[in-house]
Order: C-alpha cells, then structure tokens, then sequence
C-alpha cells in the first residue's frame, strides 16, 4: 500500500514538473515571437522582414537603398513599420486572372 502511495506521489511530481516545463515553453515562445504595439503599430525588425517577404539581408539593404521600404533608424537600429509593409505589397500587386473566354 506504501508502495502505491509513492508511485503516485512520484508521478504526481512528474505530471507537474511536464506542465510546469510545457508552459515555460509556451512563454518562451510567446515572447520569441512578441511585437510590441507603440500607438497602435507593430514594428518590425529587419529580421523579422526578411522572413516575411523571404529576402536576404543583402536585398533588404538594397531596398532601403533604392528606397522601396520606408524604415525607421534610431542610432544603429532599423526598425519597419508593419503597415507600410503591406502598403507597399499592395501598391506592387499584381494580378494574372486568364480569362477562359
């Protein structure tokens, strides 16, 4: 019977201690994943652009350069506003509709 008690006090612990490490992993990744709003606009990293409109570094560079992307530099650091973003993925879209006609 003392037996029994431990089993499940033993598992209770490691039922637990899984929840408790299930959570932490969610946290983290709620954070990793986090863009903070200021007056309403989520700004982005440009590493955050890079993976959302799937270019390299280099071709982000080149679109600051060339003045495609508006940004935001404050010291060394580029920041994105998100609505300019789809603004300017708007303004470039391009529909190919075939007409079967």
């Amino acid at each position: 019977m003392t037996m029994d008690l431990l089993t499940n006090e033993n598992e209770e612990i490691i039922s637990h201690q899984e929840m408790i490490l299930m959570l932490r992993n969610r946290i983290e990744s709620i954070l990793k994943n986090y863009r903070p709003v200021m007056n309403g606009e989520i700004y982005l990293s440009g590493e955050d652009v890079c993976k959302l409109l799937h270019i390299s570094k280099r071709t982000l560079q080149q679109y600051r350069d060339d003045n495609i992307l508006p940004y935001i530099q404050i010291g060394g650091k580029i920041i994105y506003k998100e609505t300019d973003l789809m603004t300017i993925l708007e303004q470039n879209y391009i529909n190919h509709k075939t007409n079967s006609d």
